[in-house]
């Protein structure tokens, strides 16, 4: 629709654009509110959805969202640790870990372990949960 709107608001003068910009902009506005229904019932749904754990979908969801920044965050200060800065010289600034290399690197794992199994479950629940009407 955006490649569409774009390719017919500006035509060089003299030349009628392949479509009715106008007619565009009321597909738009008739798209917009179909998605934003689907959105709603989508909400709805995965809030009514109470998964066998006893947590609604919408807080599992939100959970793995956290969950997923969390495990990058971690592993991006696993990387950051493990770099080597090589020192050519006695006299140049030595880095050193503040940091142990396994606990990290096990928390990570342990999260990532986590993450997948929670993806299982809501992928599950996606797989058998009707949306709602």
């Amino acid at each position: 629709m955006q490649g569409r709107l774009e390719q017919s608001v500006k035509v060089q003068e003299g030349d009628v654009p392949a479509e009715d910009p106008q007619e565009l902009f009321a597909e738009l506005n008739n798209l917009v509110k179909q998605l934003e229904d689907l959105i709603f019932r989508i909400n709805v749904t995965n809030t009514n959805t109470i998964l066998p754990c006893g947590e609604s979908l919408t807080l599992m969801m939100a959970r793995r969202e956290v969950l997923t920044k969390k495990v990058a965050i971690l592993r991006s200060a696993l990387n950051n640790a493990l770099q080597l800065n090589d020192r050519f010289s006695r006299t140049e600034i030595k880095m050193v870990r503040t940091v142990d290399i396994p606990t990290l690197r096990k928390q990570c794992d342990t999260l990532s372990e986590e993450l997948r199994l929670l993806e299982v479950e809501i992928q599950s629940a996606n797989w058998t949960t009707d949306i709602c009407d």
